[in-house]
């Protein structure tokens, strides 16, 4: 270690310095340095990688470590915790921003229980990978005196189905990449989703969900052999693709069945946490011809049915809901009520701020000129403007990541604030609130100092349409 980096180190043992700009200034490098191969969210050059390290180092020794929510959600399986669901938030666009927002919020209500996450699919097309998005969620809670376990998670480490049916061992070597990438930047949290490749064609459950179970299964190996020491990472599974066929008991007792089967089979190792279902919602809603979106029919008996037999008869934590975050306010206090672990929530912060009163015209303007022109191949026959550019503008995050962050801090700040009220909304009807004490009980993530900035790990092929 350098005597610069050892000052820079002292310097940020100082709450006030960590809470100053100064980390602003750190985390845009860590993001936006220059040099090195790819784009912006790739692994860059020395001084981005030494950015990153630093901030890592920063957080290591502030007590905002990376962690694994495993063992909060087995002890909420054995009932030793009162029901809550845990936000999984997609962090997509203005990264740093929004998190400081749902840092805020977890601050001022003493929120533990909290998991920043990213897709497959979001890597890509948000130019977030693994090691940057770490930097930048460590930063945030840093910025905002946030202590304690951080949980970021890969979201929908998904098989590609068309991928798979051409070449399995191509496909499944792409994640396994992917896992160990995002293992060695700091997500201890991996949802495998191989749900993709349930085959409701067959004639029993067991045969429908078998290729789901053996791969999900072995990727759970995959991941339990490359773990930090004294990391269990909480690994999560998925029974129904979202968007798709709702779930029910008896196909989550033939996936569990088959995967605790295979991975006994596999050789000891410890399984998964908490299992995703399908109740009825799809990936960003369902939009109407004016841009509005569809009224949702959820399933919650379902949800209630899955998480209690999650719990009671597989020691689960419960059951996860995917695709909520465009539910209407009221449906919310539901998912506790209903005793889901997990509810994953991304679109509805894109639209706060790609519908942003503060957002420039010629911003959104010209977002929505880039998606006319490079996106015209989604636009589906049938579909409105305003429909084709709802479930399209997703793909100019990438594009304009520099751009919005180089937005003025008074659009920025405004467009944080209407995000903090929303994350502090999700967090009291979500029963997340004074939930510090609960995770600090259960989860006690190792201090992983490295001396000098790590080798960078390879990059995983993207895939945009993998997840969400």
């Amino acid at each position: 270690m350098s005597n610069g980096h050892e000052a820079t180190l002292r310097r940020f043992q100082n709450p006030a310095v960590r809470q100053s700009a100064a980390m602003d200034e750190l985390v845009r490098r860590a993001v936006f340095a220059p040099g090195g191969g790819g784009g912006p969210g790739g692994p860059g050059g020395p001084e981005r990688e030494q950015a990153r390290w630093l901030i890592w180092e920063i957080g290591q020794q502030a007590g905002v470590r990376p962690a694994s929510i495993h063992e909060l959600y087995l002890a909420r399986g054995r009932g030793e915790v009162p029901p809550f669901t845990t936000p999984a938030m997609n962090v997509r666009l203005l990264a740093y921003d929004t998190a400081r927002a749902v840092f805020r919020a977890a601050q001022r209500l003493d929120v533990g229980a909290l998991i920043c996450e990213i897709a497959r699919s979001e890597i890509g097309y948000t130019d977030q990978r693994p090691a940057e998005y770490v930097a930048v969620m460590i930063a945030a809670a840093l910025r905002e005196g946030f202590v304690g376990p951080l949980f970021i998670q890969g979201d929908h480490v998904q098989v590609n189905a068309k991928k798979y049916a051409a070449d399995p061992e191509a496909e499944l070597q792409a994640v396994r990449t992917l896992i160990e990438e995002e293992l060695h930047a700091g997500f201890y949290n991996i949802d495998v989703d191989t749900s993709t490749l349930v085959d409701l064609s067959q004639k029993t459950l067991d045969e429908q969900q078998r290729v789901n179970y053996e791969r999900a299964a072995e990727l759970t190996r995959f991941i339990r052999d490359r773990e930090p020491e004294g990391v269990t990472v909480s690994v999560g599974a998925e029974i129904g693709e979202v968007g798709g066929k709702n779930s029910d008991v008896h196909e989550l007792k033939a996936f569990m069945e088959g995967y605790n089967r295979t991975l006994k089979r596999l050789g000891p190792s410890r399984g998964i946490s908490k299992i995703s279902v399908q109740t009825g919602t799809s990936h960003g809603g369902v939009v109407l011809p004016d841009g509005s979106i569809a009224k949702v029919q959820l399933d919650l008996d379902a949800l209630q049915a899955l998480s209690r037999d999650a719990r009671a008869t597989y020691g689960l934590g419960g059951a996860v809901q995917h695709g909520a975050s465009t539910l209407p306010a009221e449906a919310f206090g539901a998912f506790p009520t209903c005793e889901a672990i997990e509810i994953h929530l991304a679109t509805n912060f894109q639209n706060i701020v790609f519908d942003h009163p503060k957002l420039p015209a010629d911003v959104r303007a010209e977002i929505n000129e880039w998606v006319k022109s490079e996106c015209k191949d989604e636009w589906k026959k049938g579909d409105t403007e305003q429909q084709f550019i709802y479930k399209a503008r997703k793909k100019a995050i990438g594009p304009f990541k520099q751009r919005l962050w180089d937005l003025p801090a008074s659009t920025r700040d405004a467009v944080a604030a209407d995000l903090e009220t929303t994350f502090a909304f999700l967090f009291e009807q979500l029963r997340v609130t004074n939930t510090r004490a609960v995770v600090d009980r259960f989860v006690r993530p190792p201090l992983q100092s490295h001396a000098q900035p790590r080798a960078v790990a390879v990059a995983a092929p993207d895939d945009l349409e993998a997840g969400e």
